[in-house]
């Protein structure tokens, strides 16, 4: 039924089109010659007619959707309207009915455009879904924001909304250059820049918007934090308008009143750094991959990038069953065509590990696996060593003995300068991946040596324990929010971003790229920006939920916990940080030591573990890490930089 519904508008189309044609020859022969007779001879109509069908053909002019017709509609209206006017010209010159007026063909085309394209035109206006309709008196007045094609799709869509749930009061722009014109009858009140100021005059005359609106997706980190601070001024929420590509669904859409709220992502928002996606392609495709702690956040964003590369085998590894179940079910779903395997196995367990690795002869190796949360590894020091520093040599090991061609050693921010037993262990495994990569360098042919890739970064948005989530809890609850202490840093940065750099690294550590440090032990760290304040970050989260700090939700400071720091360091003071001439990617020349000492140290740190010695185990971690301070009470400095002067 409404397949014949179809073909009944298309046969209506033809005839509409056809007897539009046929009206243009007598009319443009008139205007050619007033005192010619029009219609002689009078087959001269369906000559038009079917001369208009044919040339038509090729850009299916009758197949239109009238109502929706647009730009690319009026450009297949003019081409069939001159193919037609021409084609005709033609037949009548060759049915010696041709006119006398040489200009005939072009006054043909031009009636023939107008014939078509003026009730096109006519019945998308009157069939607009907004066409007639005003807002309700109850619809929320926005300030639309952001670039001209992004607020051009946003009120197309808001157009299609029989709703009408906003009325727009004006747009601002990012650039000053199109303050003053109008998008949609709609004008554009200054730059996102004059926010105050046009909202301080919308107020004077009595038309201050509801909500703000940002339009553009990638408007964020200052920007949007200018005006997240004017509408708190204000008393306005902040919202995001749906990605362009869901505004382009076409019509009948409902995604343009859609509006997701501001996340804290988008406060912290970084430039894109370019990523060879091409190299990453190279190093994956087709090989065997490996990845630890696929359960976890890091691991799990790596098991996702590293599947859409299209490995040949791709094995996760994690000791918990629900995590590791979860990714495993995820990439069945998203990556079918990805031959996988999901083992339960604990780096901790030497026997185990390498069985693995036996079987599956990995070729590349990305170990995300290591228990990262601070003041649970001071609470359990034996298990952080034995995890992170023990657990990574078994990894190092097991891939250096089948022979992969990397081995990737995602660390932390943490390790350097430590105060903690998670970043001294860490810092620890950072140091055997350093020897067992020099050591490999300096073989008698080290291309068919495994490189052992160390990559620095600091916290991960949203991870399994960060300070996001717990707020996020917290605010649920109605608050308070903790912060240990108001001066308390921290370096942010994406999942996806992170382990897109990681990957980034991979192919420049695997590759021949000349990088400084590249081969005496160097480290890649992740250029994170600049550092954030918890309490503002803590700020920033009360004001999206559309509260306000201190008022409706209270900051409570707790204290330092054990091993904790105010402010972490990517570098060590005496390794400060080398461009890699890419962008995203620093180098650090961190100290290394000699790989049969650092490998003897940690097989007695493996059985102090085994024996329950805690002390003997500390101390064996001080001596290895002599920049090892360790705060295990939350002192009040925490480690500060500016307490190591």
């Amino acid at each position: 039924m409404t397949a014949a519904r179809s073909w009944i508008r298309i046969a209506i189309n033809v005839a509409i089109d056809g007897a539009l044609a046929a009206v243009s020859a007598p009319l443009a022969r008139w205007i050619a010659d007033p005192s010619a007779l029009a219609l002689e001879p009078v087959w001269i109509m369906p000559v038009a007619a079917g001369a208009l069908l044919i040339a038509g053909l090729p850009f299916r002019l009758s197949l239109q959707y009238w109502r929706f017709a647009g730009i690319g509609d009026l450009f297949t209206t003019v081409a069939s309207a001159i193919g037609g006017a021409a084609l005709f010209s033609l037949l009548i010159r060759l049915g010696g009915a041709g006119s006398a007026n040489i200009a005939f063909p072009l006054i043909h085309a031009l009636v023939l455009m107008l014939l078509l394209g003026a009730p096109r035109a006519l019945y998308r206006h009157l069939r607009a879904p907004s066409n007639g309709l005003q807002p309700d008196s109850d619809s929320t007045p926005i300030l639309l924001i952001g670039e001209s094609e992004d607020a051009d799709l946003f009120l197309r869509a808001l157009a299609q909304d029989r709703r009408q749930a906003f009325r727009v009061e004006g747009l601002l722009a990012l650039s000053a250059r199109q303050t003053g014109r109008r998008i949609h009858g709609q004008t554009i009140l200054g730059t996102v820049n004059d926010a105050g100021t046009v909202l301080e005059r919308l107020q004077a005359e009595g038309r201050l918007p509801g909500a703000i609106v940002i339009a553009t997706p990638d408007l964020g980190g200052a920007p949007l934090s200018a005006v997240m601070e004017q509408a708190e001024r204000f008393g306005l929420k902040v919202r995001r308008a749906p990605s362009p590509t869901a505004l382009d669904r076409g019509a009948g859409e409902r995604a343009g009143t859609e509006l997701r709220p501001v996340v804290i992502e988008d406060l912290l928002n970084r430039p894109q750094v370019p990523l060879d996606r091409d190299g990453m392609a190279r190093l994956i495709q087709g090989r065997r991959v490996i990845v630890t702690g696929a359960g976890g956040t890091i691991g799990s964003e790596l098991a996702r990038q590293v599947a859409s590369f299209g490995p040949s085998m791709l094995v996760l590894i994690d000791n918990g069953e629900y995590a590791l179940w979860q990714i495993d079910m995820e990439l069945g779903e998203t990556y079918p065509g990805v031959h996988r395997q999901a083992l339960i196995a604990d780096i901790r367990d030497e026997t185990r590990i390498r069985s693995v690795f036996d079987s599956v002869r990995p070729e590349l190796v990305f170990h995300a696996a290591a228990l990262k949360h601070v003041p649970m590894v001071e609470a359990n020091p034996l298990e952080g060593l034995a995890t992170n520093a023990v657990g990574t040599r078994h990894v190092a090991d097991a891939a250096r003995a089948v022979g992969a061609l990397a081995m990737v050693l995602i660390s932390t921010d943490k390790a350097v300068n430590p105060t903690s037993v998670m970043g001294a262990s860490k810092r620890l495994a950072e140091m055997y991946c350093q020897a067992l990569d020099i050591t490999a360098l300096s073989a008698g042919n080290p291309a068919d040596a495994m490189r052992c890739i160390t990559v620095r970064f600091g916290n991960v948005l949203g991870s399994t324990g960060s300070v996001v989530p717990l707020f996020q809890r917290q605010l649920a609850r109605g608050g308070p929010l903790t912060v240990t202490h108001p001066d308390m840093q921290r370096y942010f940065m994406t999942v996806r971003e992170a382990v897109g750099l990681v990957l980034q690294a991979s192919v420049l550590g695997v590759g021949d790229a000349d990088l400084p440090h590249g081969h005496d032990g160097g480290i890649f760290v992740l250029d994170m920006g600049e550092p954030v304040k918890i309490v503002d970050l803590a700020r920033q989260m009360i004001k999206l939920a559309g509260l306000r700090p201190d008022q409706d939700v209270q900051i409570r400071f707790t204290g330092l916990r054990p091993g904790e720091k105010l402010f972490e360091e990517l570098f060590h003071g005496k390794e400060p940080p080398v461009p890699t001439g890419h962008a995203g990617l620093l180098m650090a020349n961190a100290r290394t030591a000699d790989p049969a000492v650092v490998g003897r140290a940690i097989d007695e740190i493996a059985a102090a573990c085994g024996q329950g010695q805690a002390q003997v185990a500390l101390n064996l971690l001080a001596a290895l890490v002599p920049e090892f301070e360790h705060n295990a009470d939350g002192g009040a400095n925490g480690g500060s930089v500016e307490a190591r002067g």
